[in-house]
């Protein structure tokens, strides 16, 4: 091994000539990930320490559509330093000029908030809700949307109230989940007995506490689901104040991360090349220490030091850059988070992209690596025959397996979601697989096709340089292929969407939800909804909220996991006639009064692993019921119509109160007319415009793309400097191609357009691989997890082959023109 420093040492003197692709390429795939979990780790960090301030206490105890008893009350109370009551609805808010829209109240008593504080403008204290007339604070977006300003009057739910200020921070507002509209503060004052809180309207009430001195949560917790058995009440704190928002953060990271390791994996293609480049360069070095008597082992050794230091500085310039580039990006992330967090630097983050990187680095570098002691002295001095290379000896095939294994179990292990990531990495494999089955494929055609090109010179030399031993058109395919894939994906996949949302849901869905209308209000609002001129359908139903709580006795967690249905409260409804079609089981006859009976959907029950027989226990209103699964039915939520999965027998839920829930199919133009009319004659009824509904998923959706296509763009940008360095690497080859080209007799500009066509068609099969490897990518993504239909989109499709071919004629250029400008005597008289 000494000898093997000594060596290594020696030849590390000569620079970085050859190694700045592999170096770049190590860069930028560590920096990708590094800054993603520096910004993850900031996130994490920053829900971790303001977890009280973003539930609004140390624990918080949730009713679903009822507030606490008395007597629960007072055992809150008993078990609590302070005590703060918020409840949460949705409602309509207007102006008495008749502009309306849907609003997120939050109604708070004297003591909120408990922890941390909110920020109004003008600044003024809670209490001001409470001085004078009833109060409200509007969020900007409301605000402007009404076009109020303070001291103007507001009309939520029928009462009228006084804009006090505008809402610039909510303390408490990221552990609430999705919103359908912007938030409106009242006091809980100003609502107590209206219809805003009336039996059986939807809204949330959470009681927020302050330990007590010498209490703790895990025992607070305990007493209180004992306390509160089959109450109905849902237990969160401070140590996981938003789980939704924490659960979401840790999978588009997790998610962005293994993007960064395509990237990677590009980077890779990079790494391989550049190695092997550099050892036919050094071929005539090791030849002479192989003729001088040193051993494979040992020039193994020197070269694999040299790979090794040249990767260690990688690494840590790609850890450097993402920590530089994250901390002067420092205040833009800050603003964007709705959470308050300190973005900086730690340690977890960077050492799992260093690993990701060092691993990806000898996965890559091993390869060609390995193959060296396969060649003789020989050989070596020869030139012409170094092509003969041969597979790695098997000792080295299972190390670099063994590798490989370790990447994939490693970003497993680290991403939450082992499924997900096996999956994304073997089909990155497996897309470098066809990439490379094809670029060969290509090759192959462009050796049977040229004797077809005799006559058109241009395109004989293009063709038979991509056919050729020494062509470029597997590292070509490979770098940009993989970077383009990603994009058409995203592409396919986006464009789908907007299809969907703006061309499929509008024949379908409904313009409105109609939420909150007491049973003796659904005959006149049908009248008067149905009186207004375009209304073609409106559908009701009755609706109660309930908790599912047990499977055949048991937890329901526990048999369930985190299955949707049984994450928080789910809509109920009771009928006498099925309104899906069952797929399984019978209907409950129509004067059924015996033990209860629910329906279910089938998607669902599959989906937990429930049958025919089995028993649920689902909690309304802080009752129990337990009831037979008699049926199953096929519910659509893909129309944005009414549907539930659980339907109960009407005697079931006898003398429990409810709501009607509507939805009106109407065309645009009838909307604003079915919003005036309906929030005018029945205030408490809330009207939720659907395609707003569809605007706000939109956004988000969108936002997520812009995320990924970030991420992608770092793959796109590795494949493109593989790309230059594979054009630069062959500057040599191209100038003594040009030379013989003009010794011939060809003239500058046909050789020049023999490398353009040769750019070309290697650019136009990388895009054409690359959009068929994306359309399956987008076609299974939106089958298989979004569960939406999928139909080939060509703009996106044409864009991604025009920007392959774009690039890589542009690159091929760049290293073409030096060649040319050379005299063909001056390259031909070689040293060999």
């Amino acid at each position: 091994m000494r000898l093997a420093f000594r060596i290594a040492a020696r030849e590390l003197r000569g620079g970085l000539r050859g190694f700045r692709v592999f170096l770049l390429c190590l860069i930028l795939g560590v920096a990708a990930i590094a800054a993603v979990g520096l910004v993850r780790e900031a996130i994490r960090s920053g829900l971790a320490d303001q977890g009280a301030v973003l539930l609004g206490g140390d624990a918080q105890y949730e009713f679903t559509y009822r507030r606490a008893t008395e007597a629960e009350r007072d055992w809150i109370t008993d078990h609590a330093a302070a005590v703060s009551e918020v409840i949460d609805f949705r409602s309509m808010a207007g102006t008495p000029a008749g502009d309306y829209a849907l609003t997120q109240v939050k109604a708070v008593d004297a003591a909120y908030p408990l922890v941390g504080a909110l920020q109004l403008d003008p600044p003024m204290p809670v209490s001001a809700l409470d001085e004078g007339a009833p109060g409200v604070f509007l969020d900007p977006a409301l605000a402007d949307r009404l076009e109020v300003k303070p001291g103007d009057p507001v009309l939520i739910g029928g009462q009228e109230f006084v804009m006090k200020a505008r809402i610039v921070r909510e303390p408490d507002t990221s552990g609430g989940g999705f919103t359908m509209g912007p938030r409106s503060i009242v006091s809980l004052r100003a609502i107590e007995a209206t219809p805003m809180l009336a039996p059986g309207s939807l809204y949330e009430s959470e009681y927020r506490v302050l330990l007590p001195p010498g209490e703790t949560l895990p025992g607070l917790q305990a007493a209180a689901r004992q306390q509160f058995e089959g109450a109905g009440m849902r237990w969160s704190d401070s140590r996981r104040a938003a789980p939704g928002a924490e659960r979401f953060t840790n999978r588009l990271a997790s998610f962005l991360v293994l993007v960064g390791l395509a990237g990677l994996a590009v980077g890779g293609v990079g790494i391989s090349s550049t190695t092997s480049a550099w050892i036919e360069r050094k071929a005539g070095t090791i030849a002479t220490l192989r003729a001088l008597g040193a051993t494979a082992g040992t020039i193994r050794s020197a070269f694999l030091i040299q790979v090794a230091v040249l990767g260690l500085g990688g690494i840590a310039a790609g850890i450097a850059l993402a920590s530089l580039g994250v901390l002067l990006a420092a205040g833009p992330i800050t603003r964007l988070m709705p959470i308050p967090i300190e973005v900086g630097l730690a340690w977890r983050p960077l050492a799992e992209a260093a690993v990701y990187g060092a691993l990806t680095a000898a996965v890559f570098a091993l390869w060609p690596l390995s193959r060296m002691e396969t060649l003789r002295a020989a050989t070596l001095y020869r030139a012409s025959d170094r092509r003969g290379r041969r597979l790695p000896r098997w000792p080295a095939l299972a190390l670099i397996g063994g590798l490989a294994a370790a990447l994939v179990g490693f970003a497993a292990l680290l991403s939450g979601m082992p499924g997900l990531t096996v999956a994304v990495l073997g089909g990155v494999a497996g897309a470098l697989l066809v990439l490379a089955l094809a670029a060969l494929g290509l090759r192959w055609l462009a050796g049977r096709v040229r004797p077809l090109a005799r006559g058109r010179p241009a395109l004989h030399a293009a063709l038979a340089a991509i056919s050729g031993p020494r062509s470029e058109v597997v590292a070509v395919v490979l770098s940009l292929g993989l970077g383009l894939s990603v994009l058409a994906a995203i592409g396919q996949i986006e464009s789908n969407l907007r299809n969907a949302i703006s061309g499929d849901l509008p024949k379908q869905a409904p313009a409105f939800f109609i939420i909150d209308i007491q049973p003796d209000q659904l005959q006149p609002l049908l009248a008067q909804v149905e009186a207004v001129p375009g209304v073609s359908r409106i559908d009701t139903a009755p609706m109660l909220r309930g908790v599912v709580t047990q499977i055949n006795g048991r937890p329901a967690r526990e048999v369930g996991g985190d299955h949707w249905v049984l994450r928080g409260d789910r809509g109920v409804t009771f009928a006498d006639a099925p309104r899906e079609r069952l797929t399984e089981g019978e209907w409950w006859p129509r004067d059924y009064s015996g033990p209860p009976l629910v329906s279910m959907g089938a998607k669902e029950a599959a989906e937990l692993g429930l049958k025919l027989g089995d028993q649920i226990t689902v909690n309304i209103l802080g009752r129990d019921i337990t009831a037979t699964i008699s049926s199953f039915r096929e519910v659509n939520f893909s129309t944005a119509g009414i549907g539930f999965v659980l339907t109960l027998n009407p005697a079931a839920l006898a003398g429990a109160p409810y709501t009607e829930i509507a939805t009106v199919y109407a065309p645009p133009e009838a909307e604003a007319t079915i919003l005036r009319e309906t929030a005018r004659a029945f205030p408490n009824v809330t009207a939720i415009r659907v395609s707003d509904a569809i605007a706000r998923l939109t956004e988000a959706l969108t936002g997520i793309a812009r995320a990924v296509a970030v991420a992608a763009s770092v793959t796109l940008l590795t494949g493109l400097v593989v790309l230059i360095g594979t054009a630069a690497s062959g500057e040599a080859a191209r100038a003594r191609e040009a030379a013989l080209l003009r010794t011939l007799g060809a003239t500058r500009g046909m050789v020049l357009w023999s490398f353009a066509l040769r750019s070309l068609l290697m650019g136009a099969a990388a895009g054409a691989i690359a959009v068929a490897l994306g359309a399956l990518s987008a076609w299974a993504a939106l089958r298989f997890v979004m569960e939406m239909g999928y139909s080939f989109a060509p703009a996106p499709a044409l864009a991604v082959v025009c920007g392959g071919v774009a690039v890589t004629v542009l690159a091929g250029a760049a290293f073409a023109l030096r060649p040319l400008a050379l005299r063909p005597a001056r390259v031909l008289r070689a040293p060999e």
